[in-house]
């Protein structure tokens, strides 16, 4: 069976090549222009360009390829969609057809598309199953008490953003919430929070109450823990079993030098 990668930015992409490899697949990679990293050239063993509204030319690709099943993995920013996107006529007539473009039916939508043509767009996870962690305090500090009524606070709210399909990741301080994520991403409304009010900041990153594994998978990394140490965040939760951790080890022992709790529920 031949695989096709979907890829965004990040390193997303280049952990689910190496997954696939270590598992003996074969990968035909649609590398988005806008957003993906050259340096997958080096990697992908079969690759092709799209512009991020080049759907139709994504699906003749895979097609020629071979492909039965696709994965999703690397973001794409919204604002690049809104902005940059020329669609060709198979983007524009799938988007002619949506009712609204939140990022569920966006992708949703591309799912659609795939579908049609025989291609199943499986669990974006599919390769990195050791990725994503496991209940419990992940650093040598377990979050303190007042970190403890912030999470509390943050998951009810964390959890009623995710399933508007609003954001993934709030911040919040002393039980009121000070940042929440729309379209700029988990590091960036991280550092807008730190603009707002400097430290003792808790960060929830949170997974849709039915969150499909297949796209828009919470992912969390060094320059995260990065983005806290600058804006004075002391905490973070992340959603057990559905949140991908990237270069987990360098990840908590950074955290673990500025003794900032991490902890999955």
């Amino acid at each position: 069976m031949k695989f096709g990668l979907i890829a965004g930015n990040g390193k997303f992409p280049f952990l689910v090549l190496e997954g696939a490899r270590k598992a003996g697949a074969e990968v035909a990679v649609a590398a988005i222009r806008e957003e993906t990293d050259p340096k997958i050239e080096r990697v992908a063993e079969t690759l092709t360009w799209v512009g991020i509204g080049q759907l139709g030319k994504m699906l003749r690709f895979f097609k020629n390829e071979g492909v039965e099943k696709a994965i999703m993995a690397g973001q794409v920013k919204h604002v690049q969609i809104f902005s940059r996107a020329i669609p060709d006529v198979r983007m524009l007539k799938m988007l002619l057809r949506l009712p609204k473009r939140n990022t569920d039916a966006l992708i949703g939508a591309v799912a659609g598309e795939l579908e049609t043509e025989g291609i199943e767009l499986i669990d974006s996870t599919y390769f990195l199953k050791d990725h994503l962690p496991t209940s419990g305090t992940l650093t040598k500090r377990a979050p303190d008490e007042r970190e403890r009524g912030d999470l509390e606070y943050g998951l009810e709210i964390a959890q009623e953003i995710a399933r508007l399909d609003l954001g993934q990741t709030i911040v919040i301080r002393d039980r009121a919430c000070v940042a929440i994520e729309a379209m700029e991403g988990t590091d960036d409304v991280i550092r807008r929070a730190g603009g707002l009010v400097r430290g003792r900041l808790t960060v929830v990153k949170n997974a849709k109450p039915d969150q499909d594994m297949r796209f828009d998978v919470p992912v969390v990394g060094v320059p995260t823990i990065e983005s806290m140490i600058d804006s004075g965040a002391t905490c973070l939760c992340l959603t057990a079993g559905k949140t991908l951790m990237f270069d987990r080890e360098e990840m908590i022992k950074l955290a673990n030098k500025h003794k900032i709790a991490v902890v999955a529920i």
